[in-house]
């Protein structure tokens, strides 16, 4: 494969993660990022969602360190939190709260800018591999047989530049044009698939009134017949936490100071408003709205380029509450590997290459939407048969889940995108299904003696 090269456009997460895995099959990669990266983990201008929570589950974090070896471990040395999934979460559900078993899965829990800093040193290390930045992407270039490069702008003066490549990938997330520049090479309208519950975020960060502390949400409850109403507390480097608070259409969360403490309060529970009560404030809250389940079915087309693949937020996004969204793109990126591997740039092969790339969205998309057509006002079609049955699947197996550690394994298997129990699992998981259990406890949650001192603010002071 000499002298072939790859263009990545966008130089965000999922961008990092698609020139990694050009470079292993490529002789070089140009990134084009519309931004000016900071040096260090700093939140960049294009990356409004930054300033919230995000969790790295276990398939996510598994998947990243097979495509950057030992960058989890990295990770943690700078100060992320790696969370023992559920013994280090304090989660009120609408079925009660859930129990904190031994360690069965993990979460890597950081704040956005340290990640994508981390993965972003790890990625231009490799010398294939370079990147353009404060310039942007204008069209694709080829046909509707080949897309052959990509036509790009420099932001500071204007100019434009051809750059040629063997293989373009769109990683440029939300706001990207796939769609449009795919009609302008004459393919057919590509079908969107659109689920808007009206999520609003709200988040706040916090200086962490001690040292070590669980992860505590209060979630929303999708059939309950209200706009739902959640908060997460995210403990992160630095001995801070962040705070985000959510609500679908209705209940929208605010950004000022007094309305952002009584949202927090007035929860099914309070114990994220007394949280916070007892931890210094580091700055102003900050909202996003942004967040509809919007996924583009580029699987869809009878006909797709070679030499062109579209993945992460341009292909599926989802409501961020479900925490999946760094690690689908890595679940892409590394579908994306396993193509590559397999044909090559073989002519006809990235029609298949695309339609993976979409599956690795689809457990997401399912878990998603089947919960957020449930809410009031909902826009892109409401409940469906099959969503309220697996609503009503979903909170017995909860229920079960909170009495029953291998059931509650299987169900994080599903949420953390891990993968499927054991087969030697199946039957006692369908027995609990069956069986059913009785609600959980909805009194006080869950806490050590260590972490309720905190609640009266006794806690040990960082």
């Amino acid at each position: 494969m000499s002298g072939r090269r790859g263009v990545v456009l966008g130089g965000g997460l999922a961008g990092m993660l698609a020139a990694r895995v050009l470079a292993r099959h490529l002789d070089s990669v140009v990134v084009v990022e519309r931004d000016r990266y900071p040096d260090g983990p700093v939140v960049r201008k294009g990356v409004p969602q930054a300033h919230h929570g995000h969790l790295l589950l276990t398939g996510g974090a598994q998947r990243l360190d097979r495509l950057l070896p030992g960058v989890v471990d990295e990770l943690v040395g700078q100060g992320a939190r790696r969370l023992g999934l559920p013994s280090d979460v304090v989660s009120l559900t609408a079925q009660g709260w859930m129990p904190r078993f031994r360690q069965i899965r993990y979460a890597l829990c950081c704040s956005r800018a340290l990640l994508e800093w981390t993965v972003r040193k790890r990625v231009l290390g490799d010398g294939r591999i370079q990147v353009v930045e404060g310039t942007e992407a204008v069209r694709l270039c080829g046909t509707a047989d080949r897309v052959t490069g990509a036509l790009v702008r420099d932001r500071s003066n204007g100019q434009l530049a051809a750059l040629d490549a063997d293989l373009v990938v769109d990683a440029t997330g939300r706001g990207s044009k796939a769609t449009v520049w795919l009609r302008a090479l004459g393919l057919p309208e590509v079908r969107e698939e659109l689920v808007d519950p009206g999520l609003a975020y709200a988040t706040r960060l916090y200086r962490a009134p001690t040292a070590d502390f669980p992860t505590v949400s209060v979630q929303a409850d999708p059939g309950g017949g209200r706009p739902g109403r959640a908060a997460v507390i995210f403990p992160i480097e630095g001995a801070q936490w962040l705070v985000t608070l959510s609500g679908t259409r209705g209940a929208e969360p605010p950004v000022d100071d007094a309305g952002f403490e009584e949202f927090a309060r007035n929860l099914p529970h309070g114990v994220i408003g007394e949280l916070i009560a007892a931890a210094e404030p580091l700055g102003r809250a900050r909202g996003y709205r942004n967040n509809a389940n919007r996924r583009h079915r580029f699987d869809l087309l009878a006909q797709w380029p070679d030499g062109f693949a579209v993945l992460g937020d341009a292909v599926a996004t989802t409501n961020p509450t479900y925490a999946h969204g760094m690690s689908v793109a890595a679940a892409e990126a590394v579908a994306l590997d396993r193509e590559l591997s397999q044909h090559r740039l073989r002519p006809g092969s990235f029609r298949r290459v695309q339609r993976r790339i979409v599956r690795a969205t689809h457990v997401s998309w399912v878990m998603a939407t089947s919960q957020d057509r449930l809410y009031p006002g909902v826009v892109g079609g409401g409940p469906t048969r099959a969503a309220l049955l697996q609503k009503r699947l979903a909170d017995r197996l909860q229920r079960v889940a909170g009495r029953d550690p291998v059931v509650f394994g299987a169900l994080l298997g599903a949420h953390t995108l891990s993968g499927a129990p054991p087969l030697s699992q199946i039957p006692r998981v369908v027995a609990g299904l069956l069986r059913g259990a009785g609600p959980l406890d909805s009194g006080d949650p869950p806490f050590t003696a260590a972490e309720r001192a905190v609640l009266t603010n006794r806690g040990e002071q960082v």
